[in-house]
């Protein structure tokens, strides 16, 4: 397989999603890109074609295959770095109206230059996550939010929960050894008005396993939250 388009074409059609020829051009257009800038400025430390296929592409394109997000619905991705997962699930699905959101400006200025060459629309948000949490415009305007951060889940939830609006789902993109983290989270999950609905479990070609933890809010936010940055990285609200 020549290159991480080609790659990703056949890793996905194994796990049963079908990628068109247009979607396949989009995708080529982002290794491409991911490639070339990732020589200016640190986006990924992923960067053979077959490692882009699977641990972006088709690691950002499976959420799909776990979360139903409505037609039309409104996604952020929060701390999305060089757009995974949110710029492979616009490109999948064109209807959503997606926000791609991220604390370091110089990444949003790649996003900028790869939304104009795949041709889709994204709106760019420079902003750390618990400061967008408090603004009117995201706070609990989302149905679908989604974070593949390494942040531990009591810490990750107090960044992502807040932007959900009522029966919208968080969906977390972990590793295989989610379980310990998800006791930590319940207190926070709780607090922030939400609940954990399911845990996923999935290996991708290359071995590595993964999971997805969907949380959905089920009652109204708190206006304490989400706290100051210090104050959510020094004090994560842990369950005991």
């Amino acid at each position: 397989m020549d290159d991480a388009s080609s790659a990703f074409v056949s890793y996905a059609s194994e796990c049963g999603i079908d990628i068109s020829d247009e979607q396949k051009n989009k995708f080529r257009i982002y290794a491409q890109l991911l490639t070339e800038w990732n020589e200016k400025i640190n986006l990924t430390s992923v960067t053979s074609p077959d490692g882009i296929a699977v641990k972006h592409f088709l690691d950002s394109v499976l959420l799909l295959k776990y979360c139903d997000i409505p037609y039309g619905e409104n996604v952020i991705d929060v701390g999305t770095g060089a757009g995974f997962p949110g710029v492979p699930i616009k490109i999948m699905r064109p209807d959503i109206n997606l926000v791609l959101l991220d604390s370091l400006n110089k990444r949003l200025v790649f996003l900028s230059e790869l939304l104009k060459a795949v041709g889709i629309s994204a709106e760019l948000v420079h902003a750390r996550a618990e400061e967008a949490g408090r603004q009117k415009g995201y706070r609990m305007k989302f149905g679908f939010a989604t974070a593949r951060a390494v942040a531990s889940m009591p810490v990750l939830c107090e960044y992502c929960l807040p932007f959900l609006k009522k029966g919208g789902i968080f969906a977390a993109m972990k590793g295989p050894n989610v379980e310990p983290e998800l006791k930590e989270a319940e207190k926070a999950v709780s607090l922030l008005g939400c609940k954990i609905e399911k845990n996923c479990f999935y290996t991708l070609p290359s071995s590595e396993k993964r999971s997805v933890v969907l949380i959905r809010r089920t009652a109204p936010l708190s206006d304490k939250y989400p706290r100051h940055g210090s104050k959510i990285a020094h004090s994560p609200l842990v369950s005991h």
